[in-house]
């Protein structure tokens, strides 16, 4: 096991040496370091190689658990640094203890230096030595650090030489033309994440097969990617990834990889097959006719196994058979009662809340077989058909999901608090593991007259108030509506927009993709006031009319800059995708939305335009006190004067728009906006409907190479340049928005989390200082977001039951 120290080697030898710390078996020191007393580089050995050194901690390889008694540790002098923020040991170290790869941490900044040459001379000549006093270490038990600890460690890190090695004899490495080959059978049917998850089991790593992308499998991902793929480090599963994986087990465990390729045949076969015939809009589908089954079991019983998300308690089984003999159905190791079903032939749905648990579900089938009919040639009056449905929202308890209710109180606290001090209002929603714990509404929903002087009769804010949910449209409208087109192959991403809005050319139009767009990076200024005569641009491009905004978006609006040269936030870009979501689906942008995704849901207070929508005015939140006029600062045609209630705030979606806008425009409550939210966490659906591919989600919350907090539409809390919106705690794979009006969502798939914190903090008075402009309400913690959503944060971690473990000294 190959390590590097991070230290200087006088520092190195007192930490390897020191009694009950850890150590290793050798130590190899680099040139120039002023702490090296010898005027030559030698290996100096620590620990005998039949004693057990303490260099391995918690680990796995290749089935065997905790190795320091199995290994050989060889320590590298290598000065990588890791730099901390400020107090972080002292106030950030509870997330050490939650899977993260402590060096890859986002509190952490990293650099790794090349590592010695000499260096490298004397590991390879000390390696050829051991293995020639122990041939049982094969080239694949030849590992780095991280190999064997990937939620720890990063060690040797991306610039050890190991292909330099291999090519000295040592360790393994994969033949070019053998991963050629599993790329071009991948690139165009990537294998299952459960495959992919055998396969590193298979080849040694300490993983389990959950079939999700969770936090394990990306630390996974990225340490092999360092280890064998250095040049592309991002934990992803990308094809090039799996066939380096799957051309690796093919030259040291051939009967392994001959035998996943047998299920990843299977898998192909049987996804096309469900995809094609999969009516139930499940999250998980799993159809067998009598071929199919006769087919696998040439080679092997047939067990079909599955693993799908619920949560304890919840869940529904949809079973359809016809002319079935026998088949045997458990979850998480229990049978299921199927027989009534089987007996009858109609659909039956049977409740699975008995055999569930809290994540990941296992599914599994077999010992299917099915009667002789007359016409046995006919497949289609003999099969299987098996659907479970997505999860759902339930009400919980904060300790029943490891939260603090004391410590929620004290969000309570702070935000009742502010509104004596004169914030307005606010609604918290918190869910955790699939289970709201937290919903809790503050203050007012109108508080404030136009001259800013406290109402008589301010109207309470309750838990179902609507808001103006701003910028959050992008997300839950507009960036829904594209996730959903790209799961149906109506919208390709990669394509240029003007494929679909043939007029959107020339000036640079043509090259900007779809992507560019939803990644805020097709060159467009910040904003742009089409509704304002006196506009940056002039005259020519003021409109109070929709369709003539929608042209002159289409056609005139210049860019800023060159495409995919900086990543920079603009409504324009959402503007855009609104009109292109219209073209493609030929409904406006409310009506698509609201017949997708609101009204399936029977989301009735999700809405544009509310006030026709008939939502009763006072169940809705205020904003600005006197129209969009900065307290009668800002002056343009048809602006309004008084309190805005019941209309979008934003200016473009009101006076250019008609209230219905990609960027903005669309309200709604805390609960329906979780709803939404939770489809995120739910792998694309919620209840009995599917709305998204599940690869789709997972590129959509990937981050752009311009801008690590940007995905597709989605804010990204990356490492931690974010925490105005996601808090100190959020970890790496957190993602959500926020809206200029006062709303903020964050979700968290690492801790099966939702925040949803909505206010209508700009429905306070304009205070200004040395010219500039400021609502109150901006000033106030709940404004800002961070701290609240830290707090929920705080309420769970370093929990008893956090999990948390202590790991090897480094």
């Amino acid at each position: 096991v190959i390590h590097f120290t991070t230290l200087n080697y006088q520092d190195s030898v007192d930490i390897l040496t020191e009694p009950e710390k850890v150590s290793a078996h050798y130590l190899i020191p680099e040139r120039f370091d002023e702490t090296y007393p010898e005027k030559e580089l030698k290996v100096v050995q620590l620990v005998d190689e039949k004693d057990r050194a303490w260099h391995a901690g918690l680990s796995h390889w290749q089935g065997r658990d905790n190795i320091n008694d199995q290994s050989i540790g060889i320590e590298l002098v290598n000065l990588s640094n890791c730099q901390s923020e400020p107090d972080y040991e002292q106030n950030h170290a509870q997330m050490d203890g939650h899977g993260l790869n402590i060096e890859a941490n986002p509190h952490l900044l990293c650099s790794y230096p090349d590592f010695d040459d000499q260096q490298i001379n004397l590991l390879i000549k000390l390696i050829k030595q051991i293995i020639e006093r122990n041939p049982e270490i094969s080239p694949t038990r030849i590992v780095g650090h991280a190999d064997i600890t990937p939620d720890r460690r990063v060690d040797p890190g991306p610039r050890f030489p190991w292909k330099r090695l291999y090519d000295q004899g040592i360790g393994a490495w994969y033949d070019d033309e053998t991963q050629l080959k599993y790329w071009q059978i991948f690139k165009n049917s990537p294998p299952s994440i459960g495959l992919i998850q055998k396969a590193l089991a298979d080849y040694g790593y300490g993983i389990l097969e959950t079939g999700i992308l969770d936090v394990k499998t990306i630390n996974t991902l990225t340490v092999f990617q360092m280890h064998f793929r250095p040049w592309q480090v991002s934990g992803q599963p990308t094809v090039e990834t799996a066939a380096t994986l799957f051309a690796l087990l093919e030259k040291y465990f051939p009967e392994k990889a001959e035998r996943l390729m047998r299920r990843y045949a299977e898998e192909d076969q049987l996804e096309k097959t469900e995809k094609h015939q999969n009516q139930d809009n499940a999250q998980l589908a799993i159809i067998l006719n009598a071929e199919q089954v006769a087919a696998i079991e040439k080679t092997q019983p047939m067990v079909i196994d599955r693993i799908f998300k619920a949560y304890q308690g919840q869940g529904q089984l949809k079973i359809k058979v016809k002319n079935l003999a026998t088949a045997r159905v458990r979850i998480n190791g229990k049978t299921v009662e199927i027989k009534k079903a089987v007996q009858s032939e109609d659909e039956a749905t049977i409740n699975i809340g008995q055999y569930t648990q809290d994540g990941n579900n296992y599914l599994s089938v077999d010992q299917v077989s099915f009667k002789e009919t007359q016409s046995d040639d006919n497949n289609s009056e003999r099969y299987l058909r098996l659907a479970i449905n997505f999860p759902f929202l339930s009400k919980g308890t904060p300790e029943s999901v490891g939260v603090s209710s004391a410590k929620l109180k004290q969000i309570d606290q702070l935000i009742n608090k502010e509104i004596k001090q004169g914030f307005p209002g606010a609604v918290l929603l918190v869910a955790k593991n699939g289970k709201i714990i937290k919903h809790t509404a503050y203050g007012f929903a109108k508080r404030y007259d136009e001259d800013g002087k406290q109402l008589d009769a301010p109207i309470k804010m309750k838990k179902d108030t609507v808001f103006d949910l701003a910028s959050n449209t992008k997300m839950y409208a507009t960036t829904f509506a594209v996730m959903k087109l790209v799961s149906e192959g109506k919208l390709n991403v990669n394509q240029p927009i003007r494929q679909y809005l043939p007029e959107y050319t020339g000036n640079g139009r043509d090259t900007r993709l779809v992507r560019d767009f939803l990644q805020h990076a097709a060159g467009y200024r910040p904003i742009f006031r089409f509704y304002d005569k006196n506009n940056a641009l002039g005259e020519r491009y003021f409109s109070q009319n929709r369709e003539r905004t929608k042209n002159i978006l289409l056609t005139q609006i210049p860019f800023d800059k060159g495409r995919n040269i900086e990543a920079k936030y603009s409504d324009l870009d959402f503007m855009l995708l609104g009109v292109l979501i219209e073209r493609i689906t030929g409904q406006s942008l409310d009506e698509y939305v609201n017949e997708q995704f609101y009204q399936p849901l029977n989301l009735n207070r999700t809405r544009f335009n509310p006030l026709q929508a008939n939502l009763p005015l006072d169940q809705i939140a205020a904003t600005e006190l006197r129209g969009n006029s900065r307290d009668n600062h800002v002056e343009f045609i048809n602006n309004r004067t008084q309190v805005i209630h019941g209309e979008v705030h934003d200016e473009n979606a009101f006076y250019a728009m008609q209230g219905v806008s990609g960027h903005a425009g669309l309200f709604s409550t805390a609960e329906e906006v979780a709803t939404l939210a939770s489809m995120m966490l739910n792998q694309g659906g919620y209840g009995d409907f599917e709305f998204f591919n599940r690869n789709v989600i997972q590129s959509f919350v990937s981050p752009s190479p311009l801008d690590n907090t940007i995905g597709l539409g989605w804010r990204l809390a990356g490492f931690q340049q974010r925490t105005h919106h996601f808090g100190l705690y959020a970890s790496p794979y957190a993602f959500g928005h926020t809206g200029w009006t006062g709303t903020v969502t964050v979700i968290d798939p690492y801790y099966d989390l939702v925040i949803v914190l909505l206010t209508n903090k700009k429905h306070t008075p304009i205070m200004e200082d040395n010219g500039n402009l400021q609502f109150k309400g901006d000033t106030f913690e709940t404004g800002k977001y961070g701290k609240i959503i830290s707090m929920v944060y705080q309420s769970f971690l370093n929990q008893p039951n956090s999990n948390q473990v202590k790991t090897d000294a480094k």
